[in-house]
């Protein structure tokens, strides 16, 4: 076994290598490798200061495992293999999961000319940093507390997306807010959804409470430029299935690996506003959840609308096809509307008003306000995902509820408590049942017998594509369409629906949840999903004890077996500002990343 020494100082000296050079009459001349292969670079693309990349130095090893050791007695290891794809696409092997501050041993293990050959590689890091401290800070970094990890999940690893507030996103708007069609460019404050933004805090933890992987702040934000490509909320991550995890940010979407290499491009014209989500389909396509610049309303009114428009984007960035739900369902139901608490309405984070509900008027301003009429937030879509059995999307609009809509912009159904819907609409509503197929009796706001629940305020209604069920984040705001007595009474769960889309029937087939009541309330943000490796619904709570005043949000993630409903994992999080909610969290496989 040989060991090498690599310093993240000479790094930095260096600029992006640990080659030394010399000139002489021939040129640039790289020292000798540390290695049979070439350097350790650290950080390679300066986005990502926990990896590295150990450079190929001209040679073509074969059957490549990478092995990250713990830390200490308990600490995790992380271990992977890594694909010819992904050894050419980097021109070296990628190496993940790095602690911070730590001089790292790093075991790398391949075939070179038909022989097998072991190097460990001493790798030293720096400290990470939060670039957006101010006089609110509780903490420099986010916090966290692992309560849980049952024998098997050692290794798991979470990536949590995260925020930092920051009191600088008033400073841009769009110019010009719009009156009626007729007077175009009316002199009133700019509305659409361009001040939503705060510092992203993106990482990885183990199952020790270790960060194993940060995201720089820079390397998509920046709160002193005014540039709008560098503003915004970073979020709607996906594992893009070939080495990286989707995003959306502002007026910008695209992708970045865990290597720190980012790629993103600027929302088609006429579109604004990109939060929540961008989803990808079997073709590659994105899905991204957007809003339209200067369009004209029911009431004729030239607005910016918020959160309520669907764009399929191909490869290249064009325009493919385009969901305008204004058009499709109905902006002007206000059942749930009105039973919200004006406290959070998503990261919209309000505590003066925290337990109020308002009543939604048609000719309230325009803005990223709870509202109803295109150019308020009527629908507030957190969730994209589709359906490729028939060509379809499934939508979770936070303020109105879950729906599956075709390509030909049809609505097949409608996951709702009844009340508000109009005649056209009306018809879609899937009818619960219980697991003999025979109906539930229901009130039109939504409280049922046998049970079962409908999902208020939800997030991530996604596809169990395992076992072609729903599985959604009931946050639970406006439960039955009202507020209760107590805030206390309020709960949140993770839950599975079976559709019969024939029947136009909905059976609720799992939920967790309800009986940890208050204390696991997660009023805004979240997600979960079922993991099949394990058996597990994983889920993550972002924005637990959001309400208690001066406190730290927490986010907690939970992996519950799908059988016996036991807790395999819980890991807390803690907000590094008080009242500061998380957004979601998902799962990261090195191997799925880098074994290609």
């Amino acid at each position: 076994m040989k060991k090498h020494l690599i310093s993240l100082s000479v790094v930095a000296a260096l600029g992006m290598s640990t080659l030394a050079t010399t000139v002489n009459a021939a040129g640039f001349k790289p020292a000798p490798a540390a290695g049979n292969l070439g350097a350790m670079l650290v950080n390679p693309y300066g986005n990502s200061p926990l990896t590295a990349i150990l450079d190929l130095g001209g040679k073509f090893p074969t059957d490549v495992k990478v092995e990250v050791q713990g830390k200490g007695k308990n600490g995790v290891a992380i271990r992977y293999p890594v694909g010819p794809q992904t050894i050419n696409t980097y021109d070296g092997i990628p190496v993940f999961g790095l602690y911070a501050n730590f001089q790292n041993t790093v075991t790398v293990s391949y075939q070179l000319q038909g022989k097998p050959v072991s190097e460990t590689y001493q790798v030293l890091t720096g400290a990470i940093s939060n670039d957006y401290l101010d006089n609110r800070n509780i903490t420099a970094m986010q916090e966290v507390k692992v309560k849980t990890v049952a024998k098997g999940f050692e290794d798991r690893l979470y990536m949590v997306n995260s925020h930092t507030y920051n009191q600088q996103g008033s400073d841009i708007h769009w110019a010009g807010e719009k009156g009626k069609s007729a007077d175009m460019f009316q002199s009133s404050p700019a509305k659409g959804a361009l001040p939503f933004e705060n510092p992203p805090m993106t990482y990885v933890v183990d199952t020790q409470g270790e960060v194993r992987w940060w995201l720089n702040q820079d390397a998509v934000y920046n709160a002193a430029d005014i540039d709008i490509n560098k503003r915004g909320y970073l979020m709607g991550f996906h594992d893009t299935g070939h080495g990286g995890y989707s995003f959306v940010q502002g007026q910008r979407y695209g992708s970045f690996t865990l290597l720190g290499n980012v790629n993103s491009r600027r929302l088609p014209r006429g579109y604004i506003d990109a939060s929540h989500e961008h989803n990808l389909m079997p073709n590659g396509h994105s899905l991204v959840r957007a809003a339209k610049s200067n369009y004209v309303n029911q009431q004729g009114d030239l607005v910016h609308t918020v959160r309520d428009h669907i764009l399929e984007l191909d490869k290249d960035g064009n325009l493919v096809d385009v969901w305008v739900l204004p058009q499709i369902l109905d902006p002007y139901r206000d059942a749930l509307l009105e039973a919200l608490d004006m406290g959070a309405v998503c990261l919209n984070v309000d505590m003066d008003h925290q337990g109020e509900t308002a009543e939604m008027k048609i000719d309230a301003p325009y803005g990223d306000i709870p509202g109803v009429g295109a150019g308020r937030n009527w629908a507030h879509v957190n969730s994209v995902d589709y359906d490729p059995a028939d060509d379809s999307i499934i939508v979770s609009l936070r303020h109105q509820g879950v729906m599956k809509i075709g390509r030909d912009k049809q609505v097949k159904w409608i996951l709702s408590p009844s009340e508000g819907w109009n005649k056209a609409l009306a018809p879609k509503l899937l009818t619960p049942v219980n697991h003999k197929g025979k109906a539930i009796s229901c009130t039109p706001k939504g409280k049922c017998e046998q049970g079962f629940d409908f999902t208020y305020t939800q997030h991530t209604a996604w596809l169990n594509r395992d076992k072609h069920r729903l599985t959604v984040f009931d946050n639970g705001d406006g439960r039955g369409l009202e507020q209760p007595a107590l805030p206390s009474m309020k709960y949140s769960r993770f839950v599975e629906y079976k559709i019969d889309e024939a029947k136009g029937t909905v059976e609720q087939t799992w939920s967790y949840g309800k009986d940890r009541g208050y204390e696991w309330y997660s009023p805004i943000t979240s997600n979960v999903e079922y993991r099949k490796d394990h058996n597990t619904i994983f889920g993550f709570g972002g924005s637990i004890n959001l309400y208690s005043p001066g406190e730290r949000t927490v986010g907690k993630i939970n992996e519950i077996d799908y059988d016996t409903k036991k807790v395999k994992v819980e890991i807390d999080v803690l907000s590094d500002k008080p009242n500061t909610p998380h957004y979601r969290a998902l799962i990261v496989n090195p191997t799925s990343q880098f074994g290609q």
